[in-house]
């Protein structure tokens, strides 16, 4: 969700962020649009752990709703509880990533079903990183970054002001605009590598997805930083539609890998399967 200093520079001079003089006196700068979304981006860089909560419409999958935590520095590790609500009882479970491994627990359904075993890993390199999970139905949501995706509205060239609300008793300023993938990209050459990279990543997913177009509303607080996002596109196989809510920026999160006893490994299912 954030831009590079020189190219944030650049933004706020050519899209006239202001200092208004009155008498001699002067008020306090007011951001533009684009350049209070740009701010907000490039204090993504600097977060390094978060917990948030998501509702809405994935394709395929329907309505889901889900409660997170993520800590990407020193290394990448999440926790979710998701709930595919169209699903029925089936539908809810529990996705951690953790040493480079995805564990998905269904509790005693999943147990029946695999030796009292309520737990199945997945290797993320296998899967083939981030972008890997995008099949794992609403798992695929788990190895999304959405402080990341909260960026996106950086490429918009039509964000406004909606207006000032009260989002989890924060007070923001609301924006919108709509965003092509290819503008975002564009915008993604004026960052840094790494940045880049991390950004790219998103665009992959979605680009499986059959989108290349999104509404994107943005809450942002007094702080500079993404309280509240959503994004809204058509995918080819139905519409995706979600809210994403920030509980907290920088806490430190811990998460452990499920009890060895408790886990079956996919690879050594497929591996038993194949000797068999």
């Amino acid at each position: 969700m954030r831009a590079g200093r020189v190219g944030l520079a650049v933004l706020l001079l050519g899209t006239g962020a202001v200092a208004c003089s009155n008498g001699g006196s002067e008020e306090s700068p007011k951001m533009t649009p684009a350049a209070a979304v740009a701010t907000a981006a490039k204090k993504v860089e600097s977060i390094t752990s978060f917990s948030y909560r998501m509702t809405g419409k994935v394709p395929e999958e329907g309505r889901v709703k889900a409660e997170a935590k993520m800590r990407l520095k020193p290394d990448l590790a999440m926790s979710m509880k998701i709930t595919a609500l169209d699903k029925g009882a089936d539908g809810t479970a529990e996705i951690r990533l953790v040493d480079k491994a995805m564990f998905i627990g269904g509790g005693a359904a999943a147990a029946k079903e695999m030796d009292g075993k309520s737990w199945i890993k997945f290797d993320m390199a296998a899967l083939g990183g981030a972008a890997g999970a995008g099949g794992l139905g609403a798992a695929g949501q788990a190895d999304k970054n959405p402080a990341q995706e909260s960026t996106f509205l950086t490429g918009s060239k039509d964000v406004k002001e909606v207006g000032t609300e009260t989002v989890d008793g924060v007070e923001t300023t609301h924006y919108q605009g709509t965003v092509t993938l290819d503008q975002f990209r564009e915008h993604l050459k004026s960052q840094s590598k790494a940045t880049r990279e991390q950004r790219e990543k998103s665009l992959e997913q979605y680009e499986k997805l059959g989108i290349d177009k999104f509404t994107m509303d943005m809450w942002i607080g007094k702080d500079q930083r993404p309280k509240q996002f959503r994004m809204r596109g058509a995918a080819d196989k139905g519409p995706l539609d979600m809210m994403v809510t920030f509980d907290g920026f920088n806490v430190p999160v811990n998460i452990a890998a499920p009890p060895a006893k408790d886990v079956a490994d996919l690879a050594e299912m497929m591996k038993g399967a194949q000797e068999g």
